[in-house]
């Protein structure tokens, strides 16, 4: 590591941001605040880069995004001949500052550029750069992270996030890159006037919008339920993508939050804008009690993930993405089987830490389940060979735990404008059999089981953070639990070891426990945060809550001094 100092010291001279320069002068003789900044740079990953932002090498802000697009730019130059780049954003502060400052770097390397106009949902992105026969994708955002952060999330030309391979390769180039001295850049309205920068058409984003409504199974209940919807973006892109696609397929009756519908990176009112959270339906629910709405619909900021929220009587429930995807499983199998549209060989695909109940729902409708890795890129990559291979329509369904869902092949990313569109269908044909999402919940539970997955969150913030979970991580490697809330470790599986696994290297630990119990420890690839995924298996609702606060219990320990 570099002198921390020096390079502050660095960042005082070379900064031209009066911003940034500002922020610089305000941390003067705090060593903390300074080591914090500049005691090391962000890494970028399969997922990009994501960090705080402000003043540092350790900071989101136009230097090391322009640094990593200059890397990535390199990259590119060297890999493809006549590369291109689609580039979107979101709604977070400085999104649409470092869109462009990112179109201008890879236009002053030769590179075409294809910008949308305005914020767009990601699953836009992903299907922009296979639309337009792109080299690569960037999208700025920070999914759901809380206001101060963003993000740099960047896709291979197959419309997924870059793999391993190709992320570490890209991470090469940008580590040779002077952030003050090396990067190229042109001015964006220069580009633009030039035509190596352009805006992506309006045709493209309504062909994206086409290909969702072309999944949609049951428009004709949309239509005839007159379901009453309270959605809510977050504040984020969701607003225009959602109620369009909801309105196309007969979803009429849709309330928006006011206070969370039009683009703000502060998020005012939701601090946390994570539909995995009651806090962030707080506003809907308070809307959703007046209106007399049916369900909720909350899409994070670069609208990727869903949640919901159910009428129970006179309140409402939060739904799991757990319990989200076994509903989309049943559902869409189902009506597949009825109206002949099963195919030969269908698959549903989950990551590993994703409730079993999808592969006991799936199995009885006779479709295979592949669990992969966390990481909706593993799933963009499967439907992609899929395709490849001749056989894209063996494709049922795609999801992860963390409310991302994927139906359909014009994305290979989670998409909540789909998810959103299945949901509103699912819920309307429910509605006229007079059941709730919750009713037909009950009845999976009482057919195949009742499972209780929940994740638990540990935050490990700064450098000390960083270290306490890896070293978490090897104490758990080199002295295994034996036994979990008195239940037995049946076996460990460490996803590091790609023998076993037969996948790509991960840094996971999931431990077995009898009866069909398990907790997985993850640490985030994009969080400081360790995730325990863990699934309790129980013959009522509160046997299995009963086992799930045991383990709980017991695995939290693993995480304490």
């Amino acid at each position: 590591m570099e002198n921390y100092n020096e390079l502050y010291q660095l960042w005082k001279k070379e900064c031209k941001d009066e911003a940034l320069l500002s922020e610089l002068n305000s941390i003067e003789g705090k060593d903390e605040e300074i080591l914090d900044r500049f005691y090391t740079k962000l890494k970028f990953g399969t997922a990009g880069l994501r960090g705080v932002l402000g003043a540092g090498t350790n900071r989101m802000n136009i230097y090391t995004v322009n640094q990593a697009t200059q890397g990535i730019a390199d990259y590119l130059n060297a890999e493809f001949e006549n590369p291109s780049v689609a580039i979107a954003y979101d709604s977070r502060i400085n999104s649409d500052l470092f869109a462009r400052e990112t179109a201008s770097v890879f236009a002053a390397n030769g590179i075409k550029v294809y910008i949308y106009p305005e914020l767009v949902p990601t699953p836009m992105l992903s299907f922009a750069v296979r639309r337009l026969k792109c080299s690569s994708g960037v999208i700025i955002t920070a999914s759901h992270n809380p206001a101060k952060y963003n993000g740099y999330k960047c896709y291979d030309p197959e419309g997924y996030q870059m793999t391993d391979e190709a992320a570490a390769l890209a991470y090469s180039y940008i580590e040779k890159v002077d952030l003050f001295n090396d990067v190229k850049k042109i001015d964006f309205e220069e580009g633009i006037s030039s035509g190596i920068i352009e805006y992506i058409s309006e045709e493209i984003s309504e062909e994206f919008f086409n290909l969702v409504e072309s999944k949609a199974i049951n428009k004709e209940a949309c239509k005839e339920a007159n379901l009453k919807v309270v959605y809510t973006p977050l504040n984020g892109t969701g607003n225009k993508p959602v109620r369009k696609i909801l309105k196309r397929i007969g979803v009429n009756n849709v309330v928006v939050v006011p206070e969370q519908e039009l683009p703000d990176g502060n998020f005012p009112t939701c601090p946390y804008p994570n539909p995995e959270i009651r806090q962030a339906f707080e506003c809907a629910i308070a809307l959703a009690e007046k209106e007399n709405a049916d369900l909720l619909l909350a899409t994070d900021p670069d609208c990727d993930r869903m949640g919901i929220a159910v009428r129970d009587g006179d309140s409402f429930t939060l739904m799991s993405g757990n319990e989200v995807g076994a509903l989309f499983t049943e559902y869409v199998l189902t009506q597949y089987e009825q109206k002949g549209l099963m195919p030969k060989n269908p698959v549903v695909l989950k990551s590993f830490v994703t409730t079993d109940l999808v592969k006991v729902i799936a199995n009885a409708h006779g479709a295979k389940v592949d669990n992969l890795l966390t990481g909706f890129k593993y799933i963009g990559e499967y439907v992609t060979n899929l395709e490849k291979e001749g056989h894209a329509e063996d494709f049922i369904v795609g999801m992860e735990e963390s409310y991302g869902y994927l139906l359909g092949i014009h994305a290979r990313d989670k998409d909540a404008v789909v998810a959103s569109q299945l949901l509103c269908e699912m819920a309307s044909y429910y509605k006229l059999q007079n059941k709730s999402l919750l009713d037909v919940m009950a009845d999976i539970y009482e057919k195949y089981g009742y499972y209780n997955n929940k994740v638990a969150s540990f935050e490990f913030e700064g450098a000390a953070g960083m270290q306490k979970m890896a070293d978490i991580m090897d104490g758990l490697r080199n002295k295994k639990p034996t036994e979990v809330a008195g239940l037995k470790v049946t076996s460990v599986v460490d996803y590091k070891n790609t023998e076993v696994t037969g996948l790509p290297a991960s840094n996971v630990l999931a431990f077995i426990l009898e009866n069909g119990n398990s907790a997985v420890v993850r640490p985030s690839g994009t969080e400081p945060k360790i995730k325990i995924y863990i699934t309790a298996v129980g013959n009522s609702r509160e046997d299995a809550n009963s086992i799930y606060e045991a383990i709980l219990a017991d695995t939290s320990k693993w995480l304490e001094d």
